[in-house]
């Protein structure tokens, strides 16, 4: 039976990510998960994109901080190193769910999870490299507008100490390591993907069990080449962990291409019918006029060179009708390869002047606060 008034949520923060989430939002669904699913999404996230997580997502929420209350644009001036933090706080702004559970993008759920519904806020798993600490990547909340407005008065004084959202939950739920143990979930609810890796004798013995897998560190499974004929991932020599993560990677990989890849493919099809099946939410961003052009190719013959599959995105906002801003996300296959990439041209500085004047600053992005100071000290010296 369908619950209504409780909610899985993930955020993508781009179109890249967008891939993970879909990951997500069909291993839920996979998995029979009685509650909503929803996914918020920063304005970097493409409209091509947003109508295919419509498809796997009950709501797709945009979470915009430009047109936010006056104390969250405080939060960016003082603490501009924490945007990603700050905009995965606006989970607790979903007041119209009395309880949810959120997973990071970079997750994959192994079995239905629907029983952390019966735990409390702040429920989450210990973080292997520091147990007395959760793990971000899994947890259970209550949304709150005045938790959320506390948590964005907490980063602006105090920041995080990690310089990203763990830490600045940890220190905001700074009771979690003592103060009552049912908040504590299993390690399997969050289990890292490298832990066959540095503790292997408890991986073989509880390893089984595992509910949701969190592939942490900079290699994600979308960083991977997938072989379909062997349906493995291809090891790139890349790092010494990769053969204990493989059974895990090649999950990942099993759920994109049967799932996923059907959804990007017909995107033609989306583009002749482009309302959503679902509840599509545009929170202040305006309306936007998209064109998504496609082009699919059959692939070549075995050991020819990959054709691309190519989504291209060109947003049609008045702000970009000169000097268009150009997204793509590319799905390079072959009868043997898939592999996932990003591509994206690069603003010339008018329209970057353009789009800070007008407000459409990419906090995220290349408006991040380590670019800008970047740019600062190579004009100093």
């Amino acid at each position: 039976m369908s619950v209504t008034d409780q909610a899985f949520v993930t955020l993508a923060t781009n179109d890249i990510y967008c891939q993970g989430a879909l990951v997500v939002g069909q291993s839920l669904r996979k998995h029979r998960a009685t509650r909503r699913l929803v996914v918020l999404v920063t304005p970097q996230v493409s409209h091509l994109l947003r109508t295919v997580l419509s498809r796997v997502f009950d709501e797709v929420i945009d979470v915009t901080v430009i047109h936010s209350a006056d104390y969250i644009h405080l939060a960016f001036m003082r603490r501009p190193e924490l945007g990603v933090s700050l905009t995965k706080l606006h989970c607790w702004t979903l007041t119209q769910y009395s309880k949810c559970v959120f997973l990071d993008a970079d997750t994959l759920v192994l079995s239905n999870i629907d029983e952390l519904f019966d735990r409390t806020e702040l429920s989450a798993a210990p973080d292997p490299g520091w147990p007395d600490c959760f793990n971000s990547g899994v947890f259970v909340f209550q949304p709150s507008l005045e938790t959320h407005s506390r948590l964005l008065h907490h980063a602006t004084n105090h920041g995080s100490f990690d310089g990203a959202d763990q830490g600045l939950l940890n220190s905001f739920f700074s009771s979690w390591p003592t103060a009552d143990i049912q908040k504590h979930l299993p390690f399997i609810y969050n289990l890292s993907s490298n832990t066959a890796y540095t503790y292997s004798p408890a991986f073989r013995q509880f390893g089984s069990g595992a509910k949701v897998v969190h592939f942490l560190g900079s290699a994600k499974p979308w960083s991977y080449k997938y072989n379909r004929q062997t349906g493995s991932v291809v090891d790139d020599g890349s790092g010494s962990d990769f053969p204990h993560q493989l059974a895990f990677l090649n999950l990942w990989w099993s759920i994109y291409h049967s799932h996923v890849l059907p959804l990007l493919e017909n995107l033609q099809e989306v583009d002749r019918d482009p309302s959503p099946k679902h509840e599509v939410h545009a929170g202040g961003v305006g309306e936007r006029s998209v064109h998504a052009a496609l082009d699919f190719h059959e692939p070549p013959p075995l050991g020819g060179p990959p054709e691309r599959t190519i989504v291209e995105v060109v947003d049609d906002t008045p702000s970009c009708r000169e000097g268009r801003h150009r997204e793509e996300v590319q799905l390079a296959f072959s009868v043997s390869e898939i592999s996932i990439e990003e591509k994206a041209r690069e603003l010339s500085p008018q329209e970057e002047r353009r789009k800070w004047e007008e407000g459409h600053i990419d906090y995220l992005g290349r408006d991040s606060f380590t670019r800008i100071q970047e740019k600062l000290d190579r004009f100093l010296q």
